[in-house]
């Protein structure tokens, strides 16, 4: 495991497209059908990550709270399964099923929308207005496995509620860090 910090990019940078499958039903999804009414979430994350596995839960939570929002989520996971079996997209679907994630789960099979986001680890949150600006990519909260915090949400929720109020979000951010993406 390589702790792993999100790349710092300027923010403001447009929704990048994407067509992916979704692991839990089947079907394609596009970054046009998730889009929200009042903003987008696109989570980089995996299966076997720890600190994905330490915050999933929240995640789950996030998710029912903020799609009744206005908020568009999806969780997208770039890994090589060839070396990374446990992320395979029959293992992102279980578990997708098993925690009723009420966000897609897509698989990008090619990398090339986890390189057009610049994600770099996972979890990797980019999270988008309305108008489809990118305005937050930083960490969920400052708990991490083993640093005996309690797991919140707050950063990101901070974010989120202020996007659902169409005010702006602070630009001085604190990266998420978890395991580097698993590039082939």
């Amino acid at each position: 495991m390589s702790l792993t910090f999100t790349n710092h990019i300027p923010l403001g940078f447009k929704l990048p497209y994407f067509n992916l499958l979704d692991t839990i039903t089947g079907e394609m999804v596009s970054s046009i059908d998730i889009k929200g009414k009042k903003g987008t979430l696109v989570i980089f994350m995996c299966n076997h990550c720890p600190y994905v596995l330490h915050v999933i839960h929240e995640l789950v939570k996030i998710g029912y709270e903020f799609m009744n929002q206005g908020i568009g989520i999806v969780a997208i996971s770039a890994n090589d399964v060839e070396n990374y079996p446990e992320d395979h997209p029959s293992k992102m679907k279980e578990l997708g099923l098993s925690l009723k994630f009420p966000f897609p789960y897509l698989y990008d099979e090619t990398q090339e929308v986890a390189k057009l986001y610049d994600a770099a680890c996972t979890p990797d949150f980019n999270l988008f207005d309305k108008k489809g600006n990118c305005v937050y990519r930083g960490q969920l909260d400052e708990s991490r496995p083993g640093n005996d915090k309690s797991v919140t949400g707050s950063d990101l929720r901070i974010a989120m509620e202020l996007v659902v109020k169409g005010s702006k979000v602070p630009i001085n951010q604190i990266p998420s860090c978890g395991c580097n993406i698993k590039w082939k």
